[in-house]
C-alpha cells in the first residue's frame, strides 16, 4: 500500500512502484498474461479500511450532531471523516493502472507541493488588506502571521532536506507535525463553522439576543454591529409572527474604557431611531466579553421567564464560538449569523479559533507535547536497535 506522504518525499519512486505494480504479468513461458480487469477494484478493497475509518468518523459526527449541534467535537469528527476520505481517495487514485496512475500521482504531487504556497500567498495578501483597511493592531495581523508561519515551516523542511542534520530533521519533524495538528483543527473548525449556520434550527424564541461589538468614536454603531442589529431585528420579527409569541429583544454590551456610552445604549438607539418599539427592548450593559454577554443575558431571561428559549445573533465568523459558549452556559437556543465583509472573515476566524483552542489548552498542549516527543522517542528506539 502506498503512503500518501511518500508522494511528496519521492514522487519518482512512487511512479516507479505504480509502474511495477501494474506491469503486465508473464507466464512461465514468457508470454504475457491478460490484465486483470478487476484490479482497480482489488486496490479499492485492499485500501478500503481507510474508507471504513472515514465512515466510522462520519458516524460519530452524525451521532454527535444529533446530540448537540453546538459542540466542538462535531468539527473534529467532521474533519477526521474528510481527511480520512481524502487519504483513501488518494491511495485509490495512485493505485490505478497506466496513464491514469501517472496523472493521479502528478496531481497529488502538485497539490502537496503547491498547496501550502498558494494558501500562504492568500493569507499574506489578506493580511496586507486587513492592515490597510483596519489598521496595524495585533488582532488584525493574524492572517499575515499565519502566512509567514507557513512559509517558515516550508523553508525549514527544505533546509532539513539539504543540510542532512539529525537535530534539524527532528526539529523539522516536530514543527511540521505540530503545525499540521493545529492546521487540521483550524480547517475543521472553519468548515463546521460554515455548516453550523445551516444546521442550527431557529424555532420558537422567547428572546432574541444581539451581541455587541466595539463602537466608533466612543458611541457610534459601526457597520459590523449594524449588520448584527439588522439581522437581529429580522429574526425578532420572524419570531413575533408565530402564533402566541411575545418575544423580547436583548441588546448586550457594556461600556469600554474608550467609549462614551455602553454598547447596549448605542445599539438600542440605533434600533429605536429606525422604528423598533422601545418597549420590546431590554438593555444588558454590564458585559465586557462574549462569555459575559451570554451569561448576563441568561440571567435576565431566567429572571423574566425561567426556561425560556432564545436566538443569539452575532457575526458569521463569531457564530460557532458563541454557540459553544452558550452550550457551556446552559442556554436553550441557537445562534444566527449576520453577514461579514469577505476580507474581514479569514482574520476574524483565526482569532475565534485561537480563543477556542486556548479554551481547551490543557488537552491541546498535551497533544502537542506528545507530538513533539514521539519523533524523538522513535528515533531513539531506532538507533538503539
Amino acid at each position: 500500500m502506498f503512503s500518501f506522504y511518500a508522494i511528496a518525499e519521492n514522487p519518482r519512486s512512487v511512479r516507479q512502484q505504480v509502474k511495477i505494480r501494474h506491469s503486465p504479468r508473464r507466464t512461465d513461458r514468457g508470454a504475457r498474461s491478460p490484465p486483470d480487469p478487476s484490479y482497480p477494484l482489488g486496490v479499492f478493497v485492499r485500501d478500503a479500511y481507510v474508507f471504513e475509518l472515514a465512515l466510522a468518523a462520519l458516524a460519530l459526527f452524525a451521532a454527535s450532531l444529533i446530540r448537540d449541534v453546538r459542540s466542538f467535537r462535531n468539527a473534529v469528527f467532521l474533519g477526521l471523516a474528510l481527511a480520512l476520505g481524502a487519504l483513501g481517495a488518494a491511495e485509490y487514485l495512485v493505485g490505478l493502472p497506466g496513464e491514469r496512475a501517472r496523472l493521479a500521482v502528478l496531481a497529488l504531487v502538485l497539490l502537496v507541493a503547491c498547496g501550502p504556497l498558494v494558501v500562504a500567498s492568500y493569507l499574506l495578501t489578506n493580511g496586507i488588506t486587513m492592515a490597510r483597511k483596519e489598521g496595524l493592531r495585533p488582532a488584525n495581523l493574524l492572517t499575515l502571521l499565519a502566512g509567514l508561519a507557513i512559509l517558515a515551516v516550508v523553508g525549514l523542511a527544505v533546509a532539513a532536506e539539504r543540510v542532512h542534520s539529525v537535530s534539524l530533521s527532528l526539529f523539522t519533524a516536530d514543527a511540521v507535525l505540530v503545525f499540521g495538528y493545529v492546521s487540521f483543527l483550524f480547517v475543521s473548525y472553519a468548515i463546521y463553522g460554515f455548516l453550523y449556520g445551516r444546521l442550527a434550527g431557529y424555532r420558537r424564541a422567547d428572546f432574541v439576543i444581539v451581541l455587541g461589538s466595539g463602537l466608533i468614536g466612543g458611541g457610534k454603531v459601526p457597520p459590523l454591529l449594524a449588520s448584527r442589529l439588522n439581522r437581529g431585528r429580522a429574526v425578532y420579527e420572524r419570531a413575533a409572527r408565530r402564533r402566541g409569541a411575545d418575544p423580547v429583544l436583548i441588546v448586550s454590551g457594556g461600556k469600554g474604557d474608550d467609549e462614551q456610552a455602553s454598547e447596549a445604549q448605542a445599539m438600542a438607539g440605533y434600533l429605536t431611531e429606525r422604528g423598533f418599539p422601545a418597549d420590546r427592548l431590554v438593555l444588558e450593559d454590564q458585559s465586557r466579553s462574549t462569555e459575559e454577554n451570554i451569561r448576563f443575558s441568561k440571567a435576565i431571561m431566567d429572571q423574566s421567564r425561567p426556561g425560556a428559549r432564545c436566538i443569539i445573533v452575532t457575526s458569521s465568523y463569531h457564530a460557532f464560538r458563541a454557540a459553544i459558549i452558550a452550550r457551556r452556559a446552559g442556554v436553550r437556543g441557537q445562534v444566527a449569523s449576520a453577514p461579514t465583509a469577505v476580507y474581514y472573515w479569514p482574520n476574524a476566524m483565526l482569532r475565534e479559533f485561537a480563543a477556542v483552542f486556548l479554551s481547551h489548552k490543557l488537552l491541546n498542549l498535551a497533544i502537542c507535547a506528545l507530538i513533539v516527543v514521539l519523533p524523538v522517542a522513535y528515533d531513539a528506539v531506532r538507533l538503539a536497535a
